[in-house]
């Protein structure tokens, strides 16, 4: 677990040097800066989905595959969460969390960046390769990108970033200790999956970033659980075929 754990300390690092920057930032360029991550989000979320779903075929064209099952897992996963209500009960925890320790802007920080830091192909693989082969350096080259952007969400966001190191701590820690477990199954098609799934919700946080319209992206989270579910069931559906 060497990986993660450098890879939490980076972004709670990142996220206190954000947060002395923040003092420096005059509010009439917040709005500003916001935009800009926004439009770097929106860049990086379409470039997941891209290399999810795109491949190159051997004549040089694009060939795309999975754009049902995507539409599917956003939409079963999205009525999900509006059902659980994932949304007001992370931002109710958030704000219980400001409101007792006084640090306004926990709630936004926090979810954006529990969210960033956590989908990805990096953060499973490289865990995955921390707990099987001893070998971190996926997740130290995602320690330095995380750290990087960390800085930026904590100088614009606030404090919440610095405790977003905590989900990414149990969610590539857990992959690590189960990785014998996991790797068949988080590999391959699926991975792309999930992963393209996981992109998607990245590009809502730019689209929030950027003020166009608010969505609930929290309650979008069990979207990811979809291409698993659909991995188990579609032999049966190919037996009984």
């Amino acid at each position: 677990m060497t990986g993660t754990l450098v890879n939490a300390a980076a972004i709670a690092a990142g996220g206190c040097v954000g947060l002395l920057l923040k003092k420096g930032v005059k509010g009439s360029h917040q709005d500003s800066i916001n935009k800009a991550l926004g439009v770097a989000v929106l860049v990086l979320g379409l470039n997941g989905v891209i290399s999810s779903m795109f491949t190159v075929n051997a004549d040089g064209t694009l060939a795309s595959s999975g754009e049902l099952l995507l539409i599917i897992s956003l939409v079963l996963g999205t009525l999900a969460g509006e059902a659980l209500r994932i949304d007001d009960r992370l931002n109710g925890l958030s704000g219980l969390v400001e409101r007792r320790l006084h640090l306004s802007g926990f709630a936004q920080s926090f979810v954006n960046g529990a969210l960033i830091y956590c989908v990805g192909a990096m953060a499973i693989i490289g865990a995955l390769n921390d707990g099987l082969r001893g070998d971190a350096s996926v997740l130290y080259i995602k320690s330095l990108l995380d750290g990087i952007s960390s800085v930026v969400l904590g100088a614009t966001l606030g404090p919440g970033v610095i405790f977003a190191a905590l989900p990414v701590l149990v969610y590539q820690g857990a992959i690590s200790l189960l990785a014998g477990a996991l790797e068949p199954f988080l590999a391959g098609e699926l991975l792309g999956q999930i992963c393209g799934v996981g992109y998607c919700l990245v590009l809502c946080i730019g689209i929030n970033f950027l003020g166009m319209t608010k969505i609930k992206t929290a309650n979008m989270l069990p979207a990811l659980l979809v291409p698993v579910l659909w991995s188990f069931l579609q032999p049966l559906f190919s037996g009984a075929a």
